[in-house]
């Protein structure tokens, strides 16, 4: 029996190996049916181009707003997709500590300026009488001091009184002279006011406590971030309780005017000798690459950058720098949003000739009368 198996079975599984290894060469020799592509590429709409990536941005680019003080944010007016105004808050940080010391400085203007007030008010009427007062018990007292300084020079010359009384009235008389003539000249200076040179120095206080008044009243309008342009809040990345620094460590809340999209385009530095400004230009979105976007050019940014924005091609260099060419798009009624990546291609074709070379003169001939190397 098992002779049969050997003599029948063994050839038998040899040529059933050998027509399954047949099959399987003939359908690997078969060609594969051509799959399209998921999403289909963008295609070349200009025989000639200068094809780009680019960016949807707002029309004033993207305004990071930022703090320029440190705080705690109290309060968060901005949200996303809100329509904001020049002028309109954004959100405020902790401005207790200001508000204390603003009192404070109210405080000390409003001393200065009574000081001012003060000075330029005098004298006052009741100086001046309490002054002509001490002028007439000065004057009395003199009078009493010549009196007596009389009769001790009668008693003296009568050989009554000593020396001694007699130089003492004298020098009584003398004292009592200079008293009348101090409070004469303080008489004069209350008359006389304030000194100009003091309210200057009053004047130049007020001032000072005036600036920093205004100071402290800044820096409060400070703490309340508002917007600087009309707009759309794109993002926000604080929210109240959060602490920020000045500067910010990333933007705290991203304002554009969305009403006219801009497109900026990266133009490679290899493909700049062949863009034309004002060509032809067309996006397309990436995803929908048969719905085109008209563009419209802007301005050139002309400081040439290193590329940033990558397409993902296997081809594309990093090290390469790119121009930026801003571009405004004609949305046509659809939805873009800011930060969408899209593919520009730019008319790239010549539509004027370049100007024929002009051939260089032609040396004189040699002077065969010369020696050989002069001319």
């Amino acid at each position: 029996m098992s002779g049969l198996l050997t003599k029948f079975g063994l050839p038998l599984v040899a040529l059933a190996l050998t027509a399954f290894a047949v099959k399987q060469v003939s359908i690997s020799h078969e060609t594969m049916p051509k799959m399209p592509p998921p999403i289909e590429p963008a295609r070349n709409p200009f025989p000639n181009t200068v094809a780009g990536a680019g960016m949807i941005e707002p029309q004033t680019e993207n305004i990071a707003m930022g703090s320029p003080l440190p705080g705690v944010v109290v309060e968060m007016t901005a949200k996303v997709g809100q329509k904001v105004k020049a002028g309109d808050p954004l959100f405020r940080l902790d401005d207790r500590q200001l508000r204390a010391e603003l009192l404070a400085r109210r405080a000390f203007k409003t001393s200065a300026e009574a000081e001012l007030t003060r000075l330029r008010n005098e004298p006052r009427p009741e100086k001046i009488r309490m002054g002509e007062a001490q002028v007439a018990e000065a004057k009395a007292k003199l009078a009493d001091a010549r009196d007596q300084w009389s009769r001790s020079r009668k008693l003296f010359a009568q050989k009554v009184s000593t020396a001694e009384d007699l130089v003492t009235r004298e020098q009584a008389y003398r004292a009592a002279e200079a008293a009348v003539a101090h409070v004469q000249a303080d008489l004069e200076l209350t008359k006389a006011g304030a000194w100009e040179y003091d309210k200057q120095v009053a004047a130049a206080e007020v001032e000072r406590a005036e600036a920093q008044v205004q100071q402290i009243e800044t820096d409060l309008d400070r703490l309340v971030i508002r917007a600087m342009e009309d707009g759309e809040v794109l993002q926000v990345n604080v929210r109240p309780g959060e602490f920020v620094g000045a500067p910010a460590n990333q933007p705290l809340v991203v304002l554009g005017n969305v009403r006219q999209l801009h497109v900026r385009v990266d133009i490679d530095e290899y493909d700049i000798p062949r863009f034309k400004v004002n060509a032809p230009a067309r996006a397309t979105l990436k995803g929908e690459p048969d719905e085109w976007f008209p563009l419209r050019f802007v301005r050139i940014e002309p400081y040439v950058v290193p590329k940033k924005s990558l397409t993902g091609d296997n081809t594309e260099r990093v090290d390469t720098r790119v121009l930026q060419v801003i571009y405004a798009i004609d949305a046509r009624g659809k939805q873009l949003y800011v930060g969408q990546q899209l593919d520009a291609f730019i008319d790239a074709s010549k539509k004027e000739t370049a100007a024929p070379l002009i051939a260089p003169e032609p040396l004189p001939a040699a002077d065969p009368s010369l020696p050989a190397g002069q001319s």
